[in-house]
């Protein structure tokens, strides 16, 4: 068994394609199957060093490793000799239409209510007219002609697809200046390759009719392959996820604090019957089902993974998050903050809080309580205990309670009406800055 992951460098991986990447990556890790990472580089415009080095660096920050690697730009004698055996058996023609010409074609077939097909007007080209439309400057592309007729497989998510060909249009496979195209190139691979299972996006159904189609034409035995097709990805709107939106990034949710475990836990377990548990990515792929997942659009809910990654931070260990920290920061200081925090970026906030400076909002009404707690402040050192200590003795001496007595305080020593609790939270700050913050002044 043999699955790959095959990424086109256009762009920073996504949580859209890191969805496939890991569905990928947990199946062969459950069937103990060869896991290959293919760069599909042949948009040679658009591809970049920059995202292929980005690619690799976000699959193994998500636990993700591979046995075989390639780039399609490394295979181009392959595709050479796919090409010379589909067109030696009549089934890469060659068209010389323009842009325009096929433009124009498509709104005539609309305005008769007619599917905006390829009319295949190419292939009743004698020898003598396509010799003379070279003669004359035209360079052809290339269309493979599709058989009149439906391509069947058994989906792992889907169940039972099916795609008629003669509702679709003959692909083109390679451009006039010879570039080949990702539906030749894809099947070549996976054919050359020995790749047996293909999980991918809902929205490649109706190429892999077409796919499977080529392959026949290439010499490959039907049923060749195993197809899962995962259902599409919404945003919390509904709307399609676009994967030109930056935040959704793996490069932007790393820098922003979100976990790994988080992504792939909740990547693994989205639009399935399964509730996300945060686990390793060992555990998370001998748990993992294919036929589980739903074949409705999975939306992809940020609070949900926010939630998921509170509660993977909230149990994780000093030594795990150190070296992202923020520099002289305590395990004391850890444990204070981490249940409060959904984002490992909001350490700084917390960070300054305790050993920073800040400026907390101003509280005119409460001047003359904030002086007189400030009065009653324990001599240091220090513990847990203090606070409890200390809001006795304003208990005491003021009368108040509840409320009225915790939130003036809190936002004076931290500035919010939330967060991490303060019994921990005061001997990080210290009696200097706690008094500091106290007598501040309107």
């Amino acid at each position: 068994m043999k699955l790959r992951f095959a990424p086109s460098p256009t762009g920073m991986l996504h949580v859209g394609n890191a969805r496939q990447a890991i569905a990928n990556a947990l199946f062969a890790r459950k069937h103990n199957a060869t896991f290959q990472l293919r760069i599909d580089d042949t948009d040679i415009d658009r591809s970049k060093e920059l995202y292929v080095t980005g690619i690799r660096t976000d699959l193994e920050w998500l636990g993700i490793s591979w046995d075989e690697t390639f780039r399609q730009t490394e295979c181009l004698d392959r595709y050479a000799r796919a090409i010379e055996t589909l067109k030696a058996s009549g089934r890469l023609y060659p068209c010389f239409e323009s842009e325009q010409e096929l433009a124009a074609k498509r709104e005539m077939r609309i305005k008769l209510r007619k599917p905006p097909l390829y009319d295949r007007a190419m292939l009743k080209m004698t020898a003598a007219q396509r010799a003379q439309a070279e003669a004359n400057g035209k360079v052809p592309y290339w269309r493979f002609k599709l058989t009149d007729s439906s391509k069947s497989w058994q989906d792992l998510v889907m169940g039972n697809c099916s795609v008629k060909l003669t509702a679709v249009s003959d692909p083109v496979l390679v451009r006039a200046d010879g570039t080949i195209l990702y539906t030749l190139a894809s099947i070549v691979d996976d054919l050359e390759t020995d790749v047996t299972h293909i999980i991918r996006g809902e929205d490649h159904i109706t190429n892999t009719g077409v796919q499977l189609d080529i392959a026949e034409a290439l010499g490959a035995k039907p049923n060749r392959f195993t197809f899962a097709h995962l259902p599409l990805l919404l945003d919390e709107g509904g709307g399609k996820l676009s994967k030109r939106f930056d935040s959704m990034s793996m490069k932007t949710l790393r820098r922003d604090g979100i976990e790994a475990k988080a992504i792939t836990t909740y990547l693994a377990t989205l639009g399935s019957s399964k509730s996300p548990e945060p686990m390793g990515f060992d555990a998370l792929a001998q748990d993992y089902d294919l036929s589980c997942i739903s074949k409705s659009a999975a939306r992809f809910d940020m609070k949900q993974l926010l939630t998921l990654n509170r509660r993977i931070l909230a149990s994780a260990e000093f030594q795990d998050v150190r070296a992202r920290l923020p520099e002289g920061v305590t395990e004391q200081f850890w444990l204070a903050i981490r249940g409060n925090i959904e984002l490992l970026a909001e350490c700084h906030h917390w960070w300054d809080v305790a050993r920073g400076e800040i400026n907390p909002p101003a509280q005119p009404e409460e001047l003359d309580y904030l002086k007189q707690a400030a009065d009653l402040l324990p001599e240091e050192p220090w513990s847990e205990e203090t606070w409890s200590v200390w809001t006795k003795a304003i208990t005491e001496a003021t009368g108040r309670k509840g409320k009225a007595l915790f939130l003036p305080l809190r936002l004076a020593l931290t500035g919010e009406e939330h967060g991490p609790e303060l019994k921990m939270l005061l001997p990080l700050i210290g009696r200097e800055r706690a008094v500091s913050r106290l007598a501040i002044e309107v």
